[in-house]
């Protein structure tokens, strides 16, 4: 394991902080209404985080996954939902820039999108249908081609952002094609004729990201709005997975990250009546805040590390091995810190002015967020025992 935190890394892990500084006053209000954090979202186009993962050349930052990590641990420990659903726009548009299968003047006019138009990009591949467990990418969203462009007709489910968001990048089976793997990737803006949202989003956690579902009726968009066309979506996502997976994972760090921090301060604060010494000086809590610490610090180290390898290597198998193990131990861990954290916290802690609660509520959807434990699991024991997908027999008929 030989990697290191660059200069650009560490500048931009201080422009995150001060980000998450402000996002934090308003994290609690945003949070209580699940109403979309559109002062967020303005805050960091002024800071220029739209097109951090644009190549150089294209006019962006070049930002990779280690320095990106770096990036979104900071930004959830201000506000989890932000840096979630703004994951969405990077996770998106990076894995078109990355791809060679992508033609250079699609890269170029999603460039001109992003850098020099500075507009916001949510991407969403999900339907009521689909299984993160499962991994399906056989979308029930048709693509019918018109005159001019397309006319699409579908239901997504937890699109992000959905009122921020310029353009929602949705993923659809093109009418005319048979191959079940088949896809479209389409830009639809949001004033589009035939798009609406269905405000279904009361949720445990995130409630923030106002993860609604998109409705297509018919929804016309012209032929530029294409910007990925193959008859079998499954390498694209595979060779993307740095971006379209494993970028969520740092956003759970962060989320497990406030959590420790918030409790480690109220331990060291919190003096009990008749006591003379805090909280943190009892055993059980010592020892509660050692726990914490281990899960956090070898969470931190695995997504790091798979990260750096991303940058590096490519999406090889041990750069895949490694970021589907990142995401399960975040996941886990980060669930595990949060309910201790809040334990901690003691009756206090319950209530909805109390950050513990909200950290608390955040965390413990970590592990659901795609790619589930379990889909992470089953995915580094294939790749650990060398086994052909293809000959795997599925886990349903």
């Amino acid at each position: 394991m030989n990697f290191q935190v660059s200069e650009a890394g560490t500048r931009l892990q201080q422009r995150s902080r001060r980000l998450a500084a402000d996002f934090a006053t308003r994290a609690a209000t945003h949070d209580q209404e699940a109403s979309h954090p559109l002062e967020n979202y303005a805050a960091l186009r002024r800071e220029g985080f739209y097109s951090l993962n644009v190549p150089p050349e294209m006019g962006g930052e070049g930002v990779g996954l280690l320095n990106y990590s770096l990036a979104a641990e900071e930004l959830a420990q201000g506000c989890p939902a932000t840096a979630l659903s703004f994951n969405m726009h990077l996770s998106i548009i990076g894995p078109l820039f990355e791809s060679p299968i992508v033609p250079p003047d699609t890269k170029q006019r999603l460039a001109d999108l992003v850098v020099k138009e500075q507009r916001l990009i949510a991407g969403n591949f999900s339907e009521p249908r689909t299984s993160g467990l499962l991994a399906t990418y056989q979308p029930a969203t048709r693509a019918r081609q018109v005159a001019g462009g397309y006319q699409i007709t579908g239901r997504k489910a937890f699109a992000s952002m959905l009122e921020a968001a310029d353009f929602c990048a949705v993923l659809a089976h093109p009418e005319e094609v048979d191959k079940p793997g088949a896809a479209l990737l389409l830009m639809v803006p949001r004033r589009a004729p035939g798009r609406r949202v269905d405000e279904i989003w009361d949720t445990l956690g995130m409630r923030a990201t106002r993860s609604d579902s998109l409705i297509l009726e018919d929804c016309f968009v012209s032929q530029d709005a294409v910007l990925y066309q193959t008859d079998d979506i499954l390498p694209f996502i595979r060779s993307g997975a740095n971006w379209l997976w494993a970028s969520y994972t740092a956003v759970y760090l962060g989320v497990a990250a406030a959590a420790y921090n918030a409790v480690r301060e109220l331990v060291q604060e919190r003096v009990p009546r008749g006591y003379t010494q805090p909280m943190a000086y009892h055993p059980d809590v010592r020892r509660r805040v050692a726990d914490m610490s281990v899960d956090l610090e070898a969470a931190r180290l695995l997504t790091y590390h798979s990260a750096w390898l991303s940058d590096t290597q490519g999406p090889t198998s041990e750069t895949v091995a490694a970021l589907f193990r990142a995401k399960y131990l975040v996941g886990e861990a980060g669930a595990r810190i949060t309910r201790t954290a809040l334990t901690l916290g003691g009756a206090h802690a319950l209530f909805k002015t109390v950050p513990l609660e909200r950290l608390f509520r955040d965390g413990a959807v970590g592990p659901v967020q795609f790619p589930p434990s379990d889909y992470c699991l089953s995915s580094v024991g294939t790749l650990e025992l060398g086994l052909d997908p293809s000959e795997i027999v599925p886990p349903l008929k």
